[in-house]
């Protein structure tokens, strides 16, 4: 909308589209509750009172929110589409969020970001953006595509893009590594915000950290940890995702000083707990019942972000921002009743009933493994070897060192000891590179499991007690061009594709939900006793969360931050 145009409308002298009347409008700047009306011209908030309108809409006293924003997630770990995940979280009022590509940018490079771009596009939901910074996270691994400094400067003058994404590589910025320099000073240029990613980060490191001008942090898991970093001028969002949950262990960490430095985020939610629980509304609704007044809560989820990220349109009901609005009754336990975005009706009780036009994107093909050179044999060296050790609900893993039994001189598994075969195939090359190992905790005891979804390059990662159902896996994870897949007796019991990378399906997050379901079910019925076996696989092959994990090119000790080999001596 054209600025003279919104003052004209704001001014009465132009007819508005909309005026909202009989709504309680919860005010994110003062903190006050108003009765009154709001006029919306052309999508956007022209002003309070009477106004000559095209049509009213009767609120009926129901409290009136300004959209929800998600300052902080992954749209990739939906495993749908922007326009699918759009759908999907919309109806739970989340109207704005800054999503961080970095998952397909490790597979595609500027094409997955342009890609997001792209879909994002005429979308009710205001999809913005935050640029990778860590593609690839380490040098461990073989990922899709490499972002230097050069790649990230000239994405960040985009204006869908408005931070420069998570730093996971805190060593580089302790250690002023050359690149991460000037992402940083790209940044700065640019005049966007830089997110921060520092688990457990303290003292001097940490004060380098804030000198460099990173300004947040979504990693906090104590109020200590929290107050360290907000005492150094750093902004904290508060994650309750799928992988992590932080806000019960954060909650003392939010006071009268404080509130006004945080905000909310996912980070990563899974298609069952949006569908179950919802979206940044949930975190609402838990963060009230364990004591946060319910207006500071929202004003957490709105102006809070708004203001961090510099994105002046949204975040309040006040005149020039966009009408993004969430009503519902009762304040103290927040359920969306309706939701509008830019003046328009997008979803009620729980639905999205919008009209607006969905369309398709093309997107790159991501995957190129030849299945012939693929070998997941271990020559016999030692009876002692190195083995991850999975942890229920925890992307951390054991190092234990375990006894592995030979057969016809390989290395082989044993389920009875709860010891398979893991293995990580890169998929980018055609080369087919394999890093081997072995597992415990996955609780296989026959066939096996496989996923394109490979925490963060991507690469394919199967787990497994036998070989060929381990390559049978594979394969139909290949032939989808992406996916998850279970094997058994040389037989694909169910499957799940997500050919966008590899990472996303393009169906809704419903059907993908009950895909994921009877996948889960299958890899249960091998065995498997985890609420979630595939995103334990997932993030076995992160090499920058300790303690053991693998990549294609071999074990990682994260602790020491380096390759190890399989055997012990």
């Amino acid at each position: 909308m054209d600025i003279k145009d919104k003052i004209e409308s704001a001014a009465g002298r132009k007819k508005v589209d909309t005026l909202f009347c009989n709504g309680k409008i919860i005010n994110v700047f003062t903190g006050e509750i108003i009765q009154d009306e709001i006029a919306v011209k052309d999508g956007y908030i022209c002003g309070f009172g009477r106004y000559d309108a095209e049509e009213e809409i009767d609120l009926k006293g129901l409290y009136l929110s300004p959209g929800f924003v998600d300052a902080h997630v992954h749209i990739e770990s939906s495993m749908v589409t922007p326009a699918e995940f759009a759908k999907a979280v919309i109806v739970c009022g989340t109207t704005t969020i800054v999503a961080d590509p970095h998952e397909i940018a490790n597979v595609l490079g500027i094409k997955g970001i342009e890609y997001m771009i792209k879909s994002a596009e005429n979308q009710l939901m205001n999809i913005l953006f935050a640029m990778p910074s860590s593609v690839p996270a380490t040098n461990m691994e073989t990922s899709g595509a490499l972002l230097d400094a050069e790649k990230t400067a000239s994405m960040l003058l985009k204006d869908e893009i408005k931070a420069l994404a998570e730093m996971m590589n805190y060593p580089g910025v302790i250690y002023t590594d050359p690149d991460v320099m000037e992402k940083i000073r790209a940044a700065e240029k640019s005049g966007k915000p830089v997110d921060g990613h520092a688990p457990g980060l303290t003292g001097k490191e940490l004060f380098a950290y804030a000198a460099a001008g990173i300004l947040s942090d979504h990693e906090c898991t104590t109020p200590q940890e929290a107050m360290e970093k907000l005492r150094l001028g750093m902004h904290i969002m508060v994650r309750e995702g799928t992988c992590a949950k932080n806000l019960t262990a954060l909650v003392p960490a939010i006071d009268d000083h404080t509130w006004c430095r945080m905000m909310w985020c996912t980070d990563d939610r899974h298609p069952e707990e949006i569908m179950k629980q919802g979206h940044i509304d949930h975190i609402i609704r838990k963060a009230v019942k364990a004591g946060i007044d319910p207006v500071r809560a929202i004003q957490m989820a709105t102006i809070n972000p708004a203001d961090y990220f510099g994105i002046r349109n949204i975040g309040a009901i006040a005149p020039g921002r966009r009408a993004d609005f969430v009503l519902f009754k009762d304040l103290n336990d927040i359920y969306p009743e309706k939701v509008y975005a830019k003046g328009r009706l997008a979803a009620e009780n729980g639905r999205f009933c919008s009209d607006a036009a969905s369309y398709s994107v093309s997107y790159p093909q991501s995957m190129n493994l030849d299945i012939t050179r693929i070998d997941l044999i271990i020559p016999f060296k030692s009876n002692k070897i190195r083995v991850i050790e999975v942890l229920p609900d925890q992307v951390v893993t054991g190092h234990k060192i375990m006894d592995i039994s030979e057969e016809q001189g390989n290395a082989a598994a044993n389920p009875q000891q709860d010891i398979i075969k893991i293995a990580v195939i890169e998929r980018y090359s055609g080369k087919a590179g394999t890093g081997k190992g072995f597992i415990t905790g996955l609780g296989i005891t026959r066939g096996a499991i496989a996923s394109s979804v490979a925490h963060d390059s991507h690469n394919i990662i199967v787990a497994g007690t036998n070989d060929a159902d381990m390559i049978k896996a594979v394969k139909a994870v290949v032939d989808m061009k992406g996916g998850f897949a279970v094997a058994c007796d040389n037989e694909i019991m169910e499957s799940l594709a997500l050919p966008v990378a590899g990472l996303m399906s393009e169906k809704s997050l419903t059907e993908v939900n009950e895909s994921m379901e009877k996948i889960i079910l299958a890899a249960k019925k091998i065995g498997s006793p985890l609420k979630d076996p595939f995103m334990a696989l997932g993030f076995l092959a992160l090499p920058v969360i300790p303690k053991l994990k693998i990549t294609d090119k071999g074990l990682v000790d994260v602790e020491k931050f380096e390759l190890v080999d399989l055997f012990v001596d």
